[in-house]
């Protein structure tokens, strides 16, 4: 019998130890759980989609440099931080300075800090459905710990700028963790980006702890360039009457793989997913995500749509899990899939577990392909047909595009889409 692979060892040594020592243990330790961690196959149910494009060679364990760059000079309305190769850029970021918000980078994390981090790490997902987020926590150089006192609300939003570049391949694990206290409100915006012509990983980790009454709004952009293999994972943990609100935009590449997971502990806990993916080409993009109704009383609503064009390849995979003491949960999921040609794929997998009998539960999926009807009644009225197909294709992702509460994001994306849709159209 064939062995199964393995993670190579090459990926469980990391380059920097320039952290407070509970992190250096706690790496060590996450390390020593993924030797002879079977790599994803496709008999592998969270991977069976996604395992054949995952290449994980040993040139790509060495860690990125985190030199020789200054950073993104991109103009965000807000504060904002950056993060070159999974490791923050001080003379490149904007610091909000505030009461009651502290934002920190965990080499400059005191002895007692560091330790109550490090067992909040990992503390908001799924080991069984995100292994690789222990390869985060075995790897991370850097990271930051965003701390909101309770009752503070910060005024603008926070950029986050993620750029993976390297003229080798090698790898980068950037960390982020949001620790927001009751009634405390911010909007945190993550823009990947890329740059150079290697073979790279970006694996990266964003973990929200939401104490009662916090609200917090995520906005995840992923735009890095065909040589990028991005592997994230979000993980959201709710108490009382909190509210968490994500909206993912995804743009296809190599492989993209994003696992979102939010546990809604307390009573009157809310969440609202949105998810916007495209791909081209012999692009991949997977999004799985896991909303787990634990206490009475919560809502979820969770809307993705994903647009496939030539030979690639989109992925949604969205699960409800309705726990025995969670009576009167309202739980609603919907994803809703374009094919722009026969060579295109999309696997959707949308799935409910219910153990409570006081529930509201409702979830569907569809596939299709450009309404031929509505292109003929647009190209009679004058327009040009690649036009058509721009307008249509546009008007199916529209609703979740305008939604973004951030205007300069919602620009970006749209520039983006119109781009994507100007080389997947031709005119007729």
């Amino acid at each position: 019998m064939k062995q199964a692979p393995t993670l190579s060892s090459a990926f469980l040594h990391p380059a920097c130890d320039q952290l407070p020592e509970p992190l250096l243990a706690l790496r060590k330790q996450r390390a020593s759980t993924l030797v002879d961690m079977p790599m994803p196959t496709r008999k592998t149910e969270n991977w069976k989609y996604s395992a054949k494009y995952l290449k994980l060679d040993d040139e790509m364990a060495i860690s990125l440099p985190n030199e020789g760059k200054t950073g993104n000079s991109l103009a965000v309305p807000g504060y904002k931080v950056v993060f070159i190769n999974g490791v923050m850029v001080p003379e490149a970021s904007e610091f909000p300075d505030m009461d009651g918000i502290a934002i920190k980078r965990f080499g400059d994390l005191s002895i007692d800090e560091a330790s109550a981090l490090s067992l909040q790490l990992g503390s908001t997902l799924d080991p069984k459905r995100t292994q690789f987020a222990h390869l985060n926590g075995a790897r991370f150089e850097d990271g930051l710990l965003i701390s909101l006192k309770p009752g503070a609300v910060l005024d603008q939003p926070l950029f986050i700028i993620h750029e993976t570049w390297g003229d080798a391949p090698g790898s980068a694990y950037p960390r982020i963790f949001v620790d927001a206290g009751a009634n405390s409100q911010m909007t945190l915006v993550e823009e990947y980006i890329s740059s150079g012509d290697a073979s790279l990983l970006a694996n990266t980790v964003t973990e929200f702890d939401l104490a009662h009454g916090a609200n917090i709004t995520s906005i995840r952009l992923n735009m890095e360039g065909e040589n990028v293999q991005h592997i994230g994972a979000t993980g959201v943990v709710q108490q009382r009457s909190s509210r968490f609100e994500s909206h993912c935009v995804g743009f296809g590449g190599p492989l993209r793989r994003h696992d979102l997971q939010v546990r809604l502990e307390g009573e009157g806990g809310e969440c609202k997913l949105n998810g916007v993916v495209v791909t081209q080409g012999k692009q991949h993009y997977d999004n799985h995500t896991c909303i787990d109704h634990v206490a009475a009383h919560c809502n979820s609503e969770e809307t993705y749509r994903n647009i496939a064009a030539d030979k690639s390849h989109a992925v949604f995979n969205g699960r409800i899990h309705i726990h025995p003491d969670a009576q009167k949960s309202n739980a609603d999921m919907n994803n809703k899939n374009l094919l722009l040609n026969s060579g295109a794929e999309i696997d959707t997998k949308p799935e409910l577990e219910i153990y409570a009998d006081d529930v509201k539960c409702a979830h569907g999926a569809t596939i299709g392909q450009l309404d031929e009807i509505s292109l003929f009644y647009l190209v009679s009225r004058g327009i040009g047909r690649r036009q058509a197909n721009v307008l249509l294709t546009m008007a199916f992702i529209n609703e979740l595009v305008e939604q973004i509460p951030v205007e300069a994001v919602r620009e970006t994306a749209q520039m983006r889409l119109n781009e994507f849709f100007e080389q997947t159209f031709q005119e007729a």
